[in-house]
């Protein structure tokens, strides 16, 4: 494994929200992340729905493959409960569905253009931007042959990258920095 100390995250980009809420849903809006990896479909695909490389960057952990349509348990890092999670598509290595998330992969360039559209509710899209942000980088070292293992959840929140990363998205989405919990975080 590659030293983590040595990893840095760049400036945000690729990121755009859209509001997809109304009535009672008026807060849901959907956090859309897009990456060029150099890595081909296929090889992206596999990091995608393997239990062993979600492990590896992935804000969650999952009980079975999510390259086949059906349930699986999925628990998000700091969750103590799973989810039992549809996969609704598995169109190796195209398209992926499963729960709140679509995965699209594009060939581009000798690699992949990765498209996530994630729903979020709106008070945690720039949170949400920054983390996946971080998980691609470590996907794309994953990828490379240089693992510098998952930094999620609260370890991401810590992470002196996510606070600035946070910043930056919100700006660019026109809302506030969120404040909340990185005190609590702090704490820890």
């Amino acid at each position: 494994m590659t030293d983590r100390a040595q990893y840095t995250s760049g400036p945000a980009y690729g990121a755009q929200v859209r509001k997809d809420g109304a009535g009672k849903d008026k807060d849901k809006w959907t956090l859309i992340l897009v990456r060029e990896l150099r890595h081909s479909p296929e090889k992206v695909w596999q990091a995608l729905t393997d239990p062993a490389h979600l492990r590896e960057w992935a804000p969650f952990v999952t009980d079975g493959n999510l390259g086949t349509v059906g349930t699986v348990k999925l628990t998000w890092v700091g969750t103590p409960t799973p989810i039992e999670t549809r996969v609704t598509r598995a169109d190796a290595p195209e398209v992926l569905e499963y729960g709140d998330n679509r995965w699209e992969l594009e060939p581009f360039g000798g690699g992949t253009r990765l498209t996530l559209w994630s729903n979020i509710d709106r008070r945690f899209i720039s949170w949400g931007a920054a983390g996946w942000h971080i998980a691609f980088d470590v996907l794309d070292h994953l990828l490379s042959g240089t693992p510098i293992g998952g930094i999620v959840g609260a370890e991401a929140i810590k992470f002196g990258g996510w606070q600035r990363l946070n910043a930056e998205y919100a700006k660019q989405f026109g809302i506030e920095t969120p404040n909340w919990p990185p005190q609590a975080a702090q704490k820890s």
